[in-house]
């Protein structure tokens, strides 16, 4: 190598280590920047995810949600003023999150109506399930989770002495793509078919054990052994099961074959399933909450409210489907044109609105958006667009998780730029930083905003001055992000200032959480029959003091 190839080497070394440095320091300034925000957010001191969320008093007058996420001196003064001009509309003050509370809070009520329910965005859809875990549940279960191209089976021993949930063994079974467009019959058969090689494997074919159902497709529960499919989607199209109930289905499958049979069947959503995987962990868990690819909430509501519902005493999860909150055009003053674009563009335009504002489905594509405007604008990669930035889908989800890690966010940013062919320097680095934790705080603080409503409901609905609740979480942005359960957390603290709550995040809500609404339901229905044994007795026993006398 001659010397000025020993030079051309030295340079890319030396511009190398410069570049390193500058993103150090960013980093750095970033770090005590987004910790000073949390500060100022929250004077109360707050914990990671499994805390408390305590509360002290009515919500202080003027109170404010701090949006600065880092010391952006090294951005231009007018540049960052057209940025934050792009960004403002994600930008809610907590007088509008109170607002859209209010909003749900009238769309919870309706939900629930026996008249209003069938126009209300917002579903409220009952679940049969009526009580949560006491800690007296015990047993050997089966678990059934079909939601995709897989489906798991699985054996779970629920042991009372040592309040433990244990997931025994578990099987993956594929579903080939011809048994999805095939006919229920095929499909229920194969379901049947894996069940007995599982069992068998297990030496349980001679046990009947009772079996909760996850189906994760958009039914109507009758009961809680009862669900009809309302349609199918995530490409199954099974002929002759659209209007059938699925447990009957199932059942007979496993009938045809003859070799083996199942106990009690309870039918589980994933939410609920959260629920009480978290109770038997935590008894005072009566809210679940998902918040993934999807996003949606339960809660135990008095039986006395759920209108389509017969009873007055008790209490019953209602599965809300918050998702839809949004779809009658009632959130539209808080809608950006991005959101309108990737509503617009998704396969169910002006269906779940509220979710693809929040969810993960949704948020790298709202980023997308947001990213190609501000180049549009000359705001970012000195106006280039790269064909992977203009493509659909192409900035995902994670993305955001990932540029917003307290210590290698913006070299990871970097990264991700240059993956997707822009000409990115640290400037932009930090402009793309920005835009990811402005969709991830109002991501945040709408989902704390719904939960919050429902603390607030389950309160008043009790009488109580201040209510101490556990909410069991699940889903991936929850729990992958950064800093999204602190700023959920600390959100809520603000607009639910009379409920201390609990954040325990769910262990398989959809495995285990569904053996335990089996286990659940065999205990309510055993201390049923104790209790008409004993009303048995008591008649007997009043026939015999009257013979008796006579």
């Amino acid at each position: 190598m001659n010397k000025f190839g020993y030079m051309k080497k030295l340079m890319e070394i030396v511009t190398k280590i410069s570049f390193s440095m500058k993103y150090n320091e960013v980093d750095a300034s970033l770090n005590i920047a987004v910790k000073t925000r949390i500060c100022r957010f929250n004077p109360l001191k707050m914990s990671s995810t499994d805390t408390n969320a305590k509360s002290d008093g009515p919500i202080p007058k003027g109170a404010r949600l701090s949006r600065d996420v880092a010391n952006l001196d090294t951005i231009p003064p007018d540049t960052l003023s057209k940025v934050e001009e792009c960004l403002q509309p994600f930008r809610l003050s907590v007088e509008k999150l109170q607002d859209v509370s209010s909003r749900l809070r009238k769309d919870l009520i309706r939900g629930l109506g026996k008249h209003t329910h069938c126009r209300a965005p917002v579903k409220m859809l009952p679940t049969f399930v009526r009580a949560t875990p006491d800690g007296r549940e015990k047993g050997d279960f089966l678990a059934l989770d079909l939601g995709g191209t897989n489906f798991r089976v699985l054996h779970v021993r629920v042991v009372e002495e040592m309040q433990k949930l244990l997931k025994m063994d578990s099987k993956i079974c594929a579903i080939p793509q011809e048994i999805m467009l095939g006919t229920g019959e095929q499909l229920f058969d194969h379901i049947a078919a894996c069940l007995a090689e599982f069992l068998e494997s297990l030496e349980l074919k001679d046990q009947i054990l009772p079996l909760g159902f996850t189906f994760s497709f958009p039914c109507e529960q009758k009961d809680i052994d009862k669900s009809i499919l309302i349609h199918w989607t995530k490409g199954f199209n099974c002929s002759g099961v659209v209007g059938e109930d699925v447990v009957r289905l199932l059942r007979e499958a496993i009938h045809r074959r003859g070799d083996y049979d199942i106990g009690s069947v309870a039918m589980v959503n994933d939410t609920v399933g959260t629920m009480m995987s978290c109770g038997y962990r935590d008894q005072s868990c009566e809210i679940g909450m998902i918040i993934g690819t999807g996003t949606n909430a339960c809660y135990m509501e008095e039986i006395k409210n759920v209108k389509r519902v017969e009873g007055e005493d008790g209490r019953m999860c209602i599965n809300t489907e918050w998702g839809g909150f949004g779809d009658d055009g009632s959130l539209k003053d808080i809608q950006t044109e991005f959101d309108v674009m990737v509503d617009r563009d998704s396969l169910n335009p002006g269906v779940h609105v509220f979710e693809k504002m929040i969810s993960g489905m949704y948020l790298g594509e709202i980023a997308r958006l947001v990213l190609v405007k501000l180049a549009q604008d000359k705001l970012l990669f000195g106006g280039d667009l790269s064909v992977a930035l203009l493509t659909q889908d192409s900035f995902e989800t994670r993305f955001i998780s990932e540029i917003e890690a307290e210590n290698t966010g913006l070299q990871k940013a970097q990264e991700i730029l240059s993956e997707l062919d822009l000409p990115a320097g640290p400037v932009d680095c930090q402009i793309v930083r920005l835009v990811c934790d402005s969709l991830s705080t109002r991501s945040a603080q709408l989902c704390a905003t719904a939960l919050a409503t429902i603390a607030n409901r389950i309160r008043v609905n009790r009488g109580l001055d201040h209510l101490s609740t556990t909410v069991g979480v699940d889903g991936t942005v929850y729990k992958k992000h950064p800093n999204f359960s602190e700023k959920l957390q600390e959100t809520v603290r603000i607009l639910a200032p009379k409920c201390d709550i609990t954040f325990l995040v769910s262990d398989d809500g959809s495995g285990k959480g569904a053996a335990m609404v089996t286990a659940v339901a065999q205990r309510l229905a055993m201390q049923s029959r104790i209790l008409e044994d004993i009303d048995g007795e008591e008649e007997e026993e009043e026939h015999e003091e009257e013979d008796d006398e006579n």
